[in-house]
């Protein structure tokens, strides 16, 4: 049996804080929709397929065409086969750690930006991460930790997005290509994750499947992994 107690699953105590939330419950079932959550607009979901399935109907018809089912891969794959109306649109991993991180040697200090910063973070984002969904100024992105060469170029970012009072998150970790392989991104991550754990019981994000590099630097750093899936309207 799924556990869809609101103080036992982080992924929907996540989106329960997130702007604009709105909830759906039935027995069994839990339905978030978060506009503009991590990039897309979530429809957050847990409980027991057949009573997540029944309960979603309801949410689709209420909702915008741009909410994308989003939850255990276990869950949203089981789903889709129960709502024609949806297909697996991919799979990703949900990490996370409660416990302060330990980066090897931290020869570089990493600090938190100031916002007249943003614009070489928004820079260096578009070479190295294309990708990203955090950027600069975008609603939820709250600011901006960065490490600098010794000629003041701006090497590494991560991002504060998305976090609530109960989980800290973090999102646009990037390295320039020139400095990668030199332990960047794991020491931006190690001071990100432990300036959010302040306070908070723990600190998550959401890494693609294909970028290995990354959630290998994330399991050393002590992050542990959970699949999760989206879906989307055919």
């Amino acid at each position: 049996m799924i556990e869809i107690a609101a103080d036992r699953d982080p992924l929907v105590r996540w989106a329960l804080h997130a702007r604009d939330a709105r909830v759906w419950r039935r027995p069994g079932a839990v339905v978030v929709a978060c506009p503009d959550l991590s990039h897309w607009d979530r429809l957050v979901m847990n409980g027991e397929p057949a009573a997540v399935a029944g309960l979603l109907r309801e949410v689709l018809a209420d909702t915008g065409e741009t909410f994308r089912p989003f939850g255990t891969e276990e869950l949203v794959t089981d789903v889709v086969t129960r709502v024609p109306e949806l297909e697996l649109s991919a799979t990703f991993a949900w990490m996370e750690t409660s416990t302060p991180v330990t980066a090897d040697g931290r020869e570089v200090l990493p600090v938190w930006l100031g916002e007249e910063e943003w614009p070489e973070v928004t820079a260096m984002i578009r070479e190295a991460y294309p990708e990203s969904y955090a950027w600069p100024g975008h609603p939820g992105v709250y600011r901006w930790a960065g490490i600098r060469g010794t000629d003041g170029e701006l090497l590494t970012v991560a991002a504060e997005a998305w976090s609530t009072p109960e989980i800290g998150f973090m999102s646009g970790v990037a390295t320039r290509p020139s400095a990668r392989g030199r332990g960047l991104g794991a020491a931006i991550c190690a001071f990100v994750a432990d300036d959010l754990l302040a306070g908070r019981e723990r600190v998550a994000l959401l890494v693609d499947y294909w970028n290995t590099a990354a959630l290998a630097t994330y399991r050393r750093l002590g992050f542990g992994i959970r699949r999760v899936a989206a879906a989307r309207r055919r």
